[in-house]
């Protein structure tokens, strides 16, 4: 299954909630979600009672949202799991810390892009250094140390960004140093801390049927 590339607002409303896809939006009136009013999912109408759903449609969906929010393909969310369960320690806490890491991710929990597929769209067009290096890979799993950097040539072209973001809290495994466009991970992700409503044991579940 590919990357999903329809409609952000859809995806929120087919989950029952906002996955933050499409930065600003998302924290505005303009969001779907906005407010206390019920939005049923796309392609059904308002229903007085909706049918149960199966543990299936209900392992299926905790395996999207998490899919959807992180911006990652099939193939890759399963190598992932895969990876998770082959760590020490709970597996689904082991997933999430491996989302967590990812360059993508990180890019846009310190503020420097609006949303997770602008931090991957920036990446990809070369804007950032990891160590001092080059890299256009999102995927790129960030390590305790690593420092990135917005190029100094791109500076102009992310400052509006950065500006935008700055009021932005940034998770206390990052440090972030804004004047200099750049920051480093310091610690591990807390997946408390993470401020997802993900049921990672769900996802595991799902992939050892």
């Amino acid at each position: 299954m590919g990357r999903d590339t329809g409609a952000k607002c859809r995806q929120c409303r087919r989950e029952g909630e906002k996955l933050f896809l499409k930065g600003d939006r998302c924290y505005s009136r303009s969001c779907a979600l906005a407010g206390s009013r019920r939005v049923s999912p796309p392609g059904e109408g308002p229903k007085k009672r909706r049918p149960r759903k199966s543990q299936y449609q209900i392992h299926l969906r905790e395996k999207q949202k998490a899919r959807r929010i992180y911006g990652v393909r099939e193939r890759q969310f399963r190598n992932y799991v895969a990876q998770a369960k082959r760590k020490k320690g709970v597996t689904g806490e082991a997933l999430l810390e491996l989302l967590e890491r990812r360059m993508d991710n990180m890019v846009y929990r310190a503020g420097l892009a609006s949303s997770r597929q602008q931090a991957r769209q920036m990446i990809t067009h070369g804007h950032f250094l990891l160590n001092g290096r080059p890299t256009n890979i999102p995927s790129t799993i960030l390590k305790d140390g690593d420092v990135v950097a917005v190029k100094e040539s791109r500076r102009d072209r992310v400052k509006g960004i950065v500006e935008a973001n700055k009021d932005r809290d940034v998770p206390a495994w990052l440090e972030k140093n804004a004047e200099a466009m750049k920051f480093q991970v310091i610690a591990p992700p807390n997946v408390e801390q993470m401020g997802l409503n993900i049921a990672a044991h769900l996802i595991v579940e799902f992939y050892s049927r």
